[in-house]
């Protein structure tokens, strides 16, 4: 295993905190330091840490029957009770795998083994959960074949495994997913309203002798019997192309914002800039826009004709040359160059005072 990972399970640091400590130069295996993060160590490497030898852990699994009002976590800013406080100093150190909410009670595991909190909680692997739940109203059997149907919930798809009466307040409920409060969220959906709910089993381990708030330290054959439990394979039927049934799942999430539909062509068209639709007239898919302009001083003239799914197609002025002395046919008068090009024009001498006869 890594060498990050393996300071972790021997309670030295996290696995970032670990990090930190190797690149510090502070970690030697058989004598050698240590300053590369993706170093591998084997079984019967010695690693010294600051000068002291370390191992990793023991491997420990804990089971615990949490009380109603504890917290699954290690510490409450409100100070609340918490599950480790029903714990042994030695135990501080172990991660609880899953949780329950404060309203729930029943099994939950506690260890320091990834492998096995990957085990028991990711739905791939097929770990089983088994709940009885108490409700406020009669239950029959459309609720229970709901449950198994599934809903959509705004945690996403919920469903249970299997679920069964047990009296008419009372009913057991398998489940291989975890989502927040899923059980509670479900019947909630259906119009019930949970008063108890209990785990009683996770995968082979069930609830049976075992006080409120007590624990109980598995053996390495328990824990083993987890690993060889195969994962249950989820049945999937394929439906034939054109066969379109509604399977009646119920969607619970907010309604969605509808969007605006889009026009015919894929993407909305736009108007070209300047053009405005004549008056009297709506604009449509049929709609047809003008543009007829005076060509003004410095600006070419020209018309453009548009219609909604077409490009807009313009008509260039014929383009005019100017000669030094040109006729035009239509004034008669010689039209000169503008600009610079021709010769520049005389101006006026300016007059100065009127003088008297003796000056001429």
């Amino acid at each position: 295993m890594r060498l990050n990972r393996y300071l972790s399970q021997c309670g030295i640091a996290s696995r970032r905190g670990a990090e930190e400590i190797i690149l510090g130069g502070r970690v030697s295996i058989n004598g050698h330091v240590i300053t590369e993060l993706a170093t591998q160590v084997n079984p019967e490497d010695k690693v010294v840490v600051d000068g002291s030898p370390v191992r990793t852990e023991t491997p420990v699994v804990l089971v615990l029957n949490k009380p109603k009002g504890y917290l699954c976590s290690r510490g409450d800013k409100h100070e609340r009770m918490t599950i480790y406080d029903l714990l042994p100093l030695k135990y501080q150190n172990l991660h609880h795998v899953g949780r329950l909410d404060k309203d729930s009670e029943g099994l939950i595991l506690l260890t320091n083994r990834g492998d096995l909190s990957h085990r028991i909680i990711h739905p791939s692997q097929g770990a089983e959960k088994e709940y009885e739940v108490v409700v406020d109203q009669a239950l029959n059997v459309d609720v229970m074949a709901k449950l198994v149907k599934g809903m959509m919930t705004e945690e996403g798809f919920a469903r249970a495994e299997r679920a069964w009466m047990d009296t008419d307040y009372r009913a057991h409920i398998v489940l291989k997913m975890g989502l927040k409060r899923q059980i509670r969220m479900m019947l909630y959906y259906l119009g019930y309203e949970v008063t108890r709910l209990t785990r009683i089993r996770i995968g082979w381990l069930k609830l049976h002798g075992l006080a409120r708030g007590a624990y109980k330290e598995l053996t390495p054959t328990e824990i083993e019997r987890f690993f060889k439990e195969e994962p249950a394979k989820p049945k999937l039927e394929r439906s034939k192309p054109g066969d379109e049934k509604d399977d009646g799942i119920e969607d619970h999430r907010p309604a969605a914002r509808k969007r605006a539909p889009k026009r015919e062509g894929g993407s909305e068209a736009r108007e070209p800039r300047g053009f405005k639709p004549t008056r009297g007239k709506k604009s449509g898919p049929t709609a047809r826009f003008s543009e007829d302009k005076p060509a003004g001083r410095g600006k070419k003239s020209g018309s453009a004709s548009w219609s909604s799914g077409d490009k807009p197609s313009y008509s260039k002025p014929k383009s005019k040359t100017f000669s030094p002395r040109s006729r035009s046919s239509e004034t008669g008068r010689d039209e000169k160059p503008r600009g610079r090009s021709g010769p520049p024009a005389r101006r006026p001498a300016p007059r100065g005072p009127r003088r008297g006869p003796s000056s001429r």
